[in-house]
């Protein structure tokens, strides 16, 4: 009994001697580590991925702009495939709209094994009429609208499983290659959708400037922003570490993004490459 360390005097004697007792205890230490064995928490991400990649992903974007900015050209490009509403009908003839409608047009793509439900919504009429007043109300409508239906399934106590998203994810928002400033329209469209939506301002039809013209547009383009306190994305909010803030801040010096749609494919170097041909040379889209 004189071997026991005070607090083990008790009127049972020990089931075990001390040397056996040693790997049981809980003290700090390589020993302590001995209770636990492999959990298996980095496993976790792999059943993620798994489960993710057969469900599939969701994404629906937003397309707004004037005609004849190549919002479908451009739209198609991204997703190397005809997604957009306009080039899925063909034969249909053009004709301005009296008012805004909203065309919305859903794909699955799938690539090395990944799917991807893919919803595009264009709105054609936007900004093509004399008269503009309040053409962003039919937007700002559906918007909130698909936020409003995602939220009724989701307080239901009996919810479906996997609820279908058909929120707006981000707004794609076309400006006309002036190379002057922002017009009132733009302003007031990127107000107000701004604070419901993550809009992203691109330059349509970006090879009709010069590169000097470009540089000196976005600037102004990023002025306008800035003085009419437009919060465009990636928002600041989205700064939660300083990794991100670094990578979003990298974004924010591009952004309005200059882009061009091409849907032909030319010949460059023995491979083929998506671009627009020009009598002094090929601008790839890429």
């Amino acid at each position: 009994g004189s071997s026991l360390d005070p607090q083990e005097h008790s009127m049972e004697p020990p089931a075990v001697p001390e040397e056996e007792e040693m790997p049981l205890t809980t003290a700090p230490g390589p020993v302590g580590h001995q209770l636990f064995g492999y959990v298996g928490i980095e496993a976790v991400l792999d059943q993620m991925k798994l489960k993710t990649m057969k469900t599939g992903f969701e994404f629906n974007i937003m397309v707004v702009g004037q005609s004849g900015l190549g919002k479908s050209t451009m739209v198609n490009t991204l997703f190397k495939s005809k997604v957009s509403p306009k080039s899925s009908q063909p034969g249909q003839q053009e004709r301005i709209p009296q008012t805004v409608q909203l065309q919305s047009i859903t794909h699955v793509i799938e690539e090395k094994g990944v799917k991807m439900k893919l919803t595009v919504t264009d709105t054609p009429g936007f900004g093509d009429q004399i008269n503009n007043e309040n053409c962003w109300d039919p937007i700002i409508k559906y918007i909130n609208e698909q936020y409003e239906r995602y939220l009724r399934e989701e307080i239901l106590i009996t919810r479906k499983r996997k609820i279908p998203d058909t929120r707006v994810h981000g707004c794609v928002y076309f400006v006309p290659p002036t190379g002057h400033w922002l017009r009132p329209l733009d302003l007031e469209f990127m107000r107000r959708l701004s604070k419901i939506v993550n809009v992203v301002p691109v330059i349509a039809k970006a090879d009709t400037l010069t590169l000097e013209e470009r540089a000196e547009f976005k600037q102004r383009i990023q002025e306008d922003l800035k003085t009419h306190a437009i919060s465009v994305y990636p928002q600041e909010d989205f700064d939660q570490d300083p990794d991100d803030r670094a990578l979003n801040d990298r974004i924010r010096e591009k952004i309005p993004f200059a882009v061009v749609g091409a849907d032909q494919e030319h010949q460059v170097n023995g491979k083929r490459v998506l671009g627009r041909k020009t009598k002094w040379g090929i601008i790839e889209g890429e």
